[in-house]
């Protein structure tokens, strides 16, 4: 914070879009270490991120956490993941009503299927061909796709949204 701050002279926006996944077809096979590296990237990131941004946020600024459609409907193979994708979830309701006090905005991003550097390098060749063909697009997104909500959530055309969560699913919506 201190060094975003130094370089730009003030904090409006916080983006917390850390993320860890692994898949695995049993929760036996998943390491207790690769458990809590999951945790500590998804969701101790965000927390300390988040605690460290409250004391540089003016009022009207916005943190924004990137959830996922996993937090909703957990695939079985990214149990990890989607448990920390569901605490994000929780987090972000409940820090936009302690944030709400300074006057800034808290929500989410819970996105469907997107193709990032993550996808290939965490799942099954034969898993990553399917990416996204369950979607009512029956493909995944680009990340230019989810670029618009989050700037959105930024502006001042969304002073009066806090705690929300926006599904960009290609209609997957269990939420």
């Amino acid at each position: 914070m201190a060094d975003a701050k130094k370089k730009f002279g003030r904090l409006d926006i916080v983006v917390n879009n850390a993320a860890f996944q692994r898949t695995y077809d049993s929760i036996a096979d998943i390491p207790a270490e690769e458990f809590a590296q999951t945790f500590h990237t998804n969701v101790f990131g965000t927390f300390f991120l988040s605690q460290s941004a409250l004391e540089e946020l003016p009022e009207g600024g916005s943190i924004i956490n990137t959830c996922s459609i996993q937090a909703f409907d957990p695939s079985p193979d990214l149990l990890a993941y989607a448990a920390t994708k569901a605490a994000l979830v929780n987090f972000t309701k409940g820090l936009a009503k302690l944030a709400g006090k300074q006057s800034v905005r808290v929500n989410g991003v819970a996105p469907g299927p997107v193709w990032t550097p993550l996808i290939p390098s965490t799942m099954a060749e034969e898993k990553v061909e399917q990416f996204g063909k369950d979607t009512v697009f029956e493909r995944a997104a680009q990340p230019a796709e989810m670029a618009p909500i989050y700037v959105f959530l930024a502006s001042d055309d969304a002073t009066y949204v806090t705690g929300e969560i926006y599904g960009a699913t290609g209609g997957q919506m269990p939420f």
